[in-house]
């Protein structure tokens, strides 16, 4: 059995518009998943392309050898989104933050399949507000007419946590001297590094690590919400689904599972999975929605 790599042209996502939902009758027509097919994987962008690939590869050789299916690593292209390849069949499941799952389910109706645990063995992350080591900026407050730089568009670290953060703050966009999205975690921490904003908003995990090499400081910390996950296509048959769940749920990435593995330490996933439903996002739809991102009246899809 041999894993695959699909060499596209990885890079940011676009922006997508998140109110264009495919009809029922639409979703219906979506190509089914053959049994014997080749599984294609995709992922959020977090790191750069080659640091997630070096991450994923050794993961989806566990899933081979656990689930006797065969799998393939997709990067999204530039012209595409992790959210419209997972909702049209492009690839069959993907490691997706929790803020693209919301968006995916609610045009799609892609499957929730495993909620990642952190090291804490907790299925929830944060995001953290992140400026230069020497920036004269303290608090949350000081951020009004300063430049802020997001991640992707799609992230809920990167983007919606960060946007929830300073509206609870009394922060709108509006209020920035400007802002712009940068495409990934680190992206976002070496704008802010190299002057080019002031602050931005990104993963937990990377936030803290840079933090503790000097390269930037935290001067805020979200509330916990729903860490990323695994999620499936639509269309992906109920067998190979529940051979896929059930090899998340028995991974032991600290133990068994652990040789071979690359960095895993530093994913959101990094205690393995945990069963994933789709209530465990509503808190994630609210602020979508409080942010124009969803429709409110939007029909429900159940998968």
């Amino acid at each position: 059995m041999s894993l695959f790599l699909t060499a596209c042209d990885s890079g940011d996502t676009r922006q997508v518009d998140f109110s264009d939902r495919l009809s029922d009758d639409e979703l219906e027509q979506a190509a089914p998943v053959r049994d014997s097919e080749r599984l294609l994987f995709g992922f959020d962008l977090r790191s750069s392309p080659d640091e997630d690939a070096a991450q994923y590869v050794p993961f989806l050789r566990y899933l081979e050898q656990s689930t006797g299916l065969a799998f393939e690593l997709r990067f999204t292209p530039r012209s595409d989104s992790i959210i419209d390849e997972l909702g049209t069949g492009k690839v069959h499941f993907a490691a997706i933050g929790a803020g693209s799952y919301v968006q995916a389910r609610e045009r799609y109706g892609v499957v929730p399949v495993a909620r990642g645990l952190n090291s804490d063995g907790l299925g929830e992350y944060q995001s953290v507000i992140v400026v230069a080591p020497d920036s004269p900026v303290g608090d949350i407050q000081q951020l009004r007419g300063k430049r802020f730089a997001f991640g992707s568009i799609t992230s809920t670290q990167g983007h919606l946590i960060p946007r929830s953060i300073l509206f609870e703050h009394g922060i709108t966009l509006e209020d920035l001297a400007a802002y712009d999205y940068t495409g990934s975690h680190q992206n976002c921490a070496s704008a802010v590094a190299a002057g080019r904003f002031h602050a931005c908003g990104m993963q937990d995990i990377l936030g803290r690590s840079l933090a503790r090499d000097g390269l930037v400081r935290i001067i805020y910390t979200s509330d916990y919400f729903p860490s990323s996950g695994i999620a499936a296509y639509r269309n992906v048959p109920a067998a190979t689904l529940e051979k896929v769940r059930l090899a998340l749920l028995n991974f032991d990435p600290a133990g068994q599972h652990a040789d071979g593995l690359y960095h895993w330490d530093r994913t959101e996933m990094a205690g393995g999975f945990a069963s994933a439903q789709t209530e465990d996002y509503e808190d994630i739809r609210r602020w979508s929605i409080q942010f124009s991102l969803l429709d409110a009246a939007s029909n429900e899809i159940t998968p």
